[in-house]
């Protein structure tokens, strides 16, 4: 049954797949090509070598060649120049060949040619202060010199802590002079400085590995504290592009639905949908970190409230199946800001011990298989036809699916069937108030029309009675003003044909006083 809805679904991930190709055991990452940070190294180290070797030969060749042709050309034996050119050039290769080996090595040992500074054990003496001058004019920005009181604090009370800082401190302030470096080739430095300074650890400062990884924490967030500007999305680099790729691409699959990825999580439920925004905002907030472990706790922190969603909607423990496809569809909700380069930069720079073990590495791991999913994202990985998703990614058309689905995906049945009811519901409502709206337009057209027809019927009315009265009052005026005397008020009722019978009016006398 596992495996049936799986292959239907298409977001099946197997446990294998997330380790190490080379069967190592640690957690293997696409950005190596499914290799761990270890054989990946190593596997880098073999391929740089047969460069160089590749190389060699191909300059020997052509050295070879240009002696032969210098010597068809004056039939006269190779000129010393000649030979000088070969022997600087080899020189030169040479160089190169160990130039790794003493970017690295020259930071553990101390220099003839550069005296050591005065004020490289000025954070340590009791006197100096972390606002004195020098401090000030090193320090860039408010976090640098946060990241690096802290750091100083911190090493304080250990015996080696003095020599540590120096070491830190020459690293990081050579490196931020090294921004034309290609981003690879700043990885390996800062990888191989890890590398060489937990070695000296253990060997030599005689460490136990939980004391080793305390510190290691440390340096790592003291270097990244102060290097982020210049390793984070570097120019040399292409992760600005593949930021735009990959936020192009979510926006696109805007239309994936939780029944689509069969997402076993029930948004109606108030405890999962706290938890699907908590994940969200975890997501979102890897970003605004300059530390890649502290990046790693915004990953770890929004898989826990994914497996706490899960949980609650299921009632049982999530297994991976169920972990995978929500990761994703947080990933789409969320579409966080520069997620390509947060993953590069977590990949180059982090120490290498926490992505290759722990849960830190195995959400790591998750993240970079989802991201990898959604750029891969097809029909098929949604049980759709290929005619559907490209009408859907295209926007000619939006899915519709129906209030029942199949039933590995009845977790996100009912909250869709909710929203496809309250849309119809206020469609329904839409439609009643365009109906209200024209009776009530249609009501005061009828109120305007009754009363011009009430107006129109009382001046006709009044029209009928006042016309042939007009004549009779006026020859009666006439009349009574020719004579002098007051108008009869016979006049009055003189139209007044039904009411013959009435008594004559009271005359008005006068009584002698």
């Amino acid at each position: 049954m596992m495996a049936k809805r799986s292959e239907r679904r298409g977001i099946h991930l197997d446990q294998s797949e997330l380790l190490c190709k080379k069967g190592c055991g640690f957690y293997g990452n696409t950005a190596w090509q499914g290799l761990c940070s270890k054989c990946w190294r190593e596997e880098n180290q073999r391929e740089k070598q047969k460069q160089i070797q590749d190389d060699w030969a191909l300059a020997e060749r052509l050295q070879r060649e240009e002696e032969e042709a210098y010597a068809s050309r004056h039939q006269t034996p190779p000129s010393q120049p000649a030979v000088n050119s070969f022997s600087k050039f080899e020189e030169r290769k040479t160089k190169e060949k160990s130039s790794k080996v003493n970017t690295v090595t020259k930071f553990f040992t101390p220099s003839i040619k550069t005296p050591p500074k005065k004020d490289a054990a000025a954070p340590f003496d009791a006197q100096s202060s972390p606002s004195s001058t020098s401090t000030a004019n090193r320090a860039s920005s408010l976090d640098n010199d946060h990241a690096t009181r802290e750091f100083i604090d911190f090493l304080k009370p250990l015996k080696y802590g003095r020599q540590i800082f120096k070491q830190c401190r020459a690293f990081t302030e050579s490196m931020a002079y090294k921004r034309d470096m290609g981003a690879d080739d700043m990885s390996e430095c800062v990888q191989d400085f890890y590398q060489n300074l937990s070695d000296r650890l253990q060997t030599q400062f005689k460490g136990s590995s939980e004391y080793v990884e305390g510190i290691m924490d440390e340096v790592e967030r003291y270097m990244m504290t102060r290097l982020y500007k210049e390793v984070f999305c570097p120019e040399t680099s292409d992760d600005e592009k593949k930021d735009l790729a990959i936020q192009k691409r979510i926006r696109a699959l805007h239309w994936v639905t939780i029944e689509m990825l069969c997402v076993p999580v029930d948004e109606e439920i108030p405890e999962v949908s706290d938890s699907v925004v908590k994940a969200i905002t975890d997501v979102i907030e890897i970003d605004s970190k300059r530390v890649p472990k502290d990046k790693l706790a915004c990953i770890t922190r929004c898989s826990k409230h994914i497996f706490n969603a899960i949980r609650i909607s299921k009632k049982e423990a999530a297994s991976a199946d169920d972990f995978l496809p929500t990761l994703i569809y947080i990933v789409l909700k969320a579409n966080p800001p520069r997620l390509q380069s947060n993953i590069q930069y977590v990949t180059r720079f982090c120490n290498p011990s926490r992505l290759m073990t722990g849960e830190d590495g195995y959400y790591f791991t998750n993240l970079c298989c989802a991201v990898a999913f959604i750029e891969k994202l097809d029909g098929k990985s949604l049980n759709l036809t290929s005619e559907e998703f490209d009408l859907y990614m295209s926007g000619q058309a939006s899915p519709n699916f129906p209030a029942s689905g199949p039933p590995s995906c009845t977790a996100g049945s009912a909250a869709l069937s909710q929203v496809h009811k309250r849309l119809d519901l206020l469609t329904g409502l839409g439609e009643r108030q365009e109906r209200v709206m024209e009776r009530a337009r249609q009501l005061e057209n009828d109120l305007i029309d009754w009363t011009d027809e009430v107006e129109q019927k009382v001046h006709s009315v009044l029209d009928s009675f006042e016309t042939p009265n007009a004549p009779i009052a006026t020859t009666t005026a006439n009349t009574s003003s020719a004579t002098g005397d007051p108008p009869s008020s016979m006049t009055i009722d003189s139209d007044n044909v039904e009411n013959e019978h009435l008594p004559p009016p009271l005359q008005p006398q006068v009584f002698a006083g």
